[in-house]
């Protein structure tokens, strides 16, 4: 087999992504100890090969083209795999080290994951955690992302998802809300509440709650005059405020609940829950610290649910 890439080709991709870094030629060249004319010698040698324009350049900035971030992006998991590889072959990783990035969903993240990473580090004090909150699917190649954590598994068959939980959900209100009406007791009477709506930015339709009934589980639509989107945290903010009943995840709520703060409601409905799973690109080679990163996940939140307190 030919080889397809010599020293100065793989070297050209090593100053591509560190170039891609430092945002130019001259913070690129001081970190590799080159002078700015031969890291963009070796750009444009990279670009020629290619047939394609990586950078943008103009006399006070250089910027990475579309194409050249998808470039940089592939390149960087590449040469990751590459320094892996070598460090596993050298025996260094016998201790899991270096970085795991991970998107979490904010309400997920803020109360599930994050409480349990200091017993991760303390575990495995040579991996470092790079977190992102938020409740958008990433792009894995372009963020740089190794996991992600998500309620709804994203469309795509490179990826591979892993369930953590099923996430129960409740209905709940504050004591100053029921205070001046009755406690719904039968679905006919959420008529007559105001129920806080989740609405979905893809779709902009408010999520109707599940409920659990005989024939299992179910969809059921609600009214409100407020709505809300993105933060799943706000909706349980203007639950505690008083602004009405709301759905919400069990594990959001455990200590208004047994504070008294939230008061659950409709218990011959519970039963419900949607699930969380940790998604990750099928790659073939899956570096030892993100390995075990999930099974530490999957030990500690694939656990049965503990009983549940009703109010």
């Amino acid at each position: 087999m030919a080889l397809r890439f010599d020293n100065v080709m793989l070297g050209s991709i090593e100053l591509l992504c560190l170039t891609a870094e430092h945002e130019g030629f001259t913070a690129a060249a001081n970190a590799a100890g080159l002078t700015p004319a031969a890291v963009s010698r070796s750009i444009a040698r990279l670009e020629a090969r290619l047939g394609v324009q990586l950078f943008s350049r103009t006399t006070r900035q250089v910027r990475l083209t579309d194409a050249g971030r998808d470039y940089v992006a592939q390149c960087r998991q590449a040469l990751a795999q590459l320094s892996e590889a070598e460090r596993e072959l050298a025996g260094q990783q016998r201790v899991p080290a270096g970085t795991v990035r991970i998107s979490l969903p904010t309400s997920y993240g803020h109360c599930r994951v994050l409480p349990l990473l200091p017993e991760f580090r303390a575990l495995y004090p040579e991996v470092s955690l790079d977190i992102q909150l938020s409740n958008r699917n990433v792009d894995f190649a372009a963020g740089g992302f190794d996991l992600a954590v998500r309620g709804r598994t994203p469309p795509d068959s490179g990826l591979v998802a892993r369930r953590l939980e099923d996430a129960a959900l409740v209905v709940v209100a504050a004591p100053s809300y029921l205070a001046s009406r009755p406690a719904p007791r039968a679905l006919a009477d959420l008529a007559a509440h105001e129920c806080i709506q989740f609405t979905l930015p893809s779709t902009g339709q408010p999520v109707p709650w599940l409920l659990h009934g005989e024939g299992g589980v179910f969809e059921h639509a609600t009214q409100g005059g407020i709505r809300y989107s993105e933060d799943i945290l706000g909706g349980v903010t203007l639950a505690r405020a008083g602004a009405g009943l709301l759905q919400t995840y069990r594990f959001i709520v455990e200590e208004d609940l047994a504070r008294g703060v939230l008061v659950e409601l409709l218990p011959d409905f519970a039963g419900a829950s949607r699930p969380f799973s940790l998604i990750h690109p099928a790659h073939r080679h899956m570096p030892r610290r993100v390995r075990v990163f999930i099974d530490f996940l999957l030990e500690r939140l694939s656990s049965p649910p503990g009983p549940r307190a009703r109010y």
